[in-house]
């Protein structure tokens, strides 16, 4: 059985998003690398605005791209109602600078029925660790068409 979800995303594989559903998300021009169900790896490129006073990446900016990522992954699942966040909990354990490519992966760890636990990692090119991440997303009452 095929999933309509995964096959958008993997039709945007090696494009720029610019025009997806998520305003954030095409501001932060992420370029997605793969798409399976349950994990999604989208490549973002740190530009002088996601920079904080002393020249690294703020770590907003590493959370808005982790939630990105996560939410996007959630979607991936074709699931009948929307899921909102509940938590993001993110580590930062490396620095990142303006011209850093970055690649933000993120799977699914379990999917309840209610509750989706989610994880994600941000490496550099050289697969330096960035950050990791922890979501959980829950289940609304927003029926997804």
């Amino acid at each position: 059985m095929s999933n309509p979800i995964v096959e958008i995303f993997a039709a945007r594989i090696g494009k720029v998003t610019e025009d997806g559903p998520s305003a954030v998300g095409n501001w932060l021009a992420g370029t997605v690398q793969e798409a399976k169900e349950g994990e999604v790896t989208v490549r973002f490129t740190v530009r002088k605005e996601m920079t904080n006073p002393v020249g690294t990446i703020h770590g907003g900016m590493v959370s808005l791209m982790c939630d990105e990522v996560i939410g996007m992954t959630c979607f991936s699942l074709h699931n009948e109602f929307h899921f909102t966040s509940i938590n993001l909990t993110v580590d930062f354990l490396s620095a990142a600078r303006e011209g850093d490519v970055l690649d933000v992966c993120a799977k699914v760890i379990r999917k309840g029925r209610t509750i989706i636990n989610l994880e994600c990692t941000v490496t550099n090119e050289s697969g330096k660790l960035i950050a990791r991440a922890q979501q959980n997303m829950v289940r609304t009452h927003i029926q997804l068409r």
